[in-house]
């Protein structure tokens, strides 16, 4: 398998746990140097979270496993990046 490096997920998940709670327990997860999640919606029972995963030789079904421990479901893999190091995005006159 590849080593991966980021993986950026937009979930779908219940109130509860809360992201503070959240985030400890994906940091917790072997390989995870940082994450981030972000409430971009909340309804009355679940919000939508985008939640971005660093670290090296990351495991996308521990992530996936976790996620839906907790109650909540992957709605898309929004990015994913693997190799030696994380190549960012470059804007071009397209973009």
């Amino acid at each position: 398998m590849g080593n991966l490096l980021r993986i950026v997920l937009d979930v779908l998940k219940p109130l509860e746990p809360n992201i503070v709670d959240m985030v400890q327990e994906v940091a917790q997860l072997e390989g995870v140097e940082g994450v981030n999640i972000t409430i971009y919606e909340v309804d009355r029972r679940v919000e939508n979270a985008k939640i971005t995963v660093e670290g090296n030789d990351l495991s996308y079904s521990a992530l996936e496993e976790l996620i839906a421990e907790n109650g909540g479901a992957i709605h898309s893999i929004d990015e994913v990046a693997a190799g030696k190091t994380i190549i960012e995005d470059v804007v071009t006159h397209q973009d």
